[in-house]
């Protein structure tokens, strides 16, 4: 953090996802702002949580089988129909 910044490196990557997500205010999202432009650390954070957002949303839209759900809901069925194992019980038997 530079003697120019406003906010401090804890509270600018605390913020951070609300400022990449657009959801701070007009005064804290100018804060960060001016934080990222005066810390080289926190800009590379930044950049990359950027960049690891576009790839996870990347992977949003890889295409899925059509039988997937039908897979699923037939894994999850035979999973629901086991039934639970008994309590453990003590040494003695009680």
């Amino acid at each position: 953090m530079t003697e120019r910044s406003r906010i401090s490196c804890e509270q600018a990557l605390r913020l951070l996802a609300e400022y990449l997500d657009g959801e701070l205010s007009d005064l804290a999202r100018h804060d960060v702002r001016h934080h990222l432009d005066t810390c080289r650390s926190c800009y590379s954070r930044a950049e990359f949580e950027t960049r690891l957002r576009l790839e996870v949303t990347a992977l949003a839209r890889v295409p899925v089988p059509n039988q997937f759900e039908e897979r699923v809901r037939t894994l999850i069925g035979h999973f629901e129909s086991i039934p639970d194992p008994p309590p453990p019980t003590s040494a003695d038997g009680h």
